[in-house]
């Protein structure tokens, strides 16, 4: 259900259980944090879904098992922000709850314009991954986040865009090579270079 591929030096992590909307299991979100652990080497990993959604966030079985508060969530953002490659979210769909962490750990984000984001935590009666608020404020700052995190909006890609928690909105069809557009110089350069640069703008 995580598929994996690589094309010197590029990466891509793709989620692929499309018949659940992509929502992550306790065994997805472990292949991933694996895959991601594996790809340090990578000068450029693209993140992305297949189907019409990103992810949905963890299965609703697994949230009843005790997944919303595993800390693998904040492993695998951990593991996607260490990468000293450029990282990519290349979002084909809707992105909500604990899987938003995975895109806020990139370092650019594009996004179809069908495409909502949300994050209903609080309803659900839990925190949210601790770095994700965080980064989520860095980007779109304290206030937007609480109305994510707190007013419970699902908000649209154009919204996204303009508050800068999406970079770029790209046509479906066009998702995957813009992604890897952007992936050219990174491909092209050194990962010392990448990790450099990386460095200079944290």
């Amino acid at each position: 259900m995580i598929d994996v591929s690589q094309d010197a030096g590029l990466w891509t992590v793709t989620l692929n259980r499309p018949n659940k909307a992509n929502a992550l299991t306790e065994e997805m979100l472990r292949s991933l944090v694996q895959a991601i652990r594996d790809a340090h080497s990578a000068r450029a990993l693209i993140l992305t879904g297949k189907g019409r959604i990103f992810s949905a966030g963890a299965d609703l079985d697994a949230v009843r098992a005790g997944l919303a508060t595993s800390p693998l969530w904040e492993e695998l953002s951990a593991a996607i922000a260490s990468l000293p490659g450029l990282t990519i979210a290349a979002l084909n769909g809707t992105l909500a709850g604990g899987a938003m962490g995975m895109a806020l750990a990139c370092d650019i984000r594009i996004a179809v314009s069908e495409a909502k984001f949300f994050y209903p935590v609080m309803k659900l009666g839990f925190l949210p991954q601790p770095s994700d608020p965080k980064r989520m404020a860095a980007l779109i700052g304290p206030s937007r986040t609480k109305l994510i995190l707190m007013g419970g909006q699902k908000i649209t890609a154009d919204e996204a865009q303009v508050f800068g928690l999406v970079d770029r909105i790209v046509l479906k069809d066009d998702l995957m090579f813009h992604a890897k557009e952007l992936a050219t110089d990174a491909l092209a350069a050194s990962l010392g270079i990448a990790h450099g640069i990386k460095e200079l703008c944290d």
